[in-house]
């Protein structure tokens, strides 16, 4: 019974994990860095009216209780990419010669050590 019940929390975290992969796929999530800003910016933009159709369905009075706007993000995942691309080019550019300056640094290090 034990093992029937480990069975079915794992097929249920699958499905749920599976789902989520799905949607994120489905809305744009896993494309491009254009396809991910503009997913982002239509859940800024649905986010508000959701949160209050969700507390009127379930029958909380929001119109006593002011909800805090949600946060805006200037963050685009585009130019973050290319930073973060740029950043390891540059590194990888300038790595042989980086490898040759502590190669010689070590070499003199351990002369001094046999002096």
């Amino acid at each position: 019974t034990v093992a029937a019940f480990d069975s079915f929390r794992f097929i249920i975290k699958g499905s749920l994990a599976g789902a989520a992969v799905y949607v994120a796929y489905d809305q744009g999530l896993l494309g491009s860095g254009t396809q991910g800003a503009e997913a982002l910016k239509k859940a800024q933009a649905a986010l508000p009216p959701a949160i209050q159709e969700w507390t009127s369905y379930i029958g909380w009075e929001v119109r006593t209780v002011q909800l805090p706007p949600t946060p805006k993000f200037d963050f685009s995942p585009s130019d973050s990419w290319n930073k973060g691309v740029q950043t390891v080019m540059s590194a990888l550019s300038v790595a042989p010669t980086r490898a040759c300056e502590y190669t010689v640094e070590g070499w003199k290090y351990v002369k001094d050590l046999v002096k």
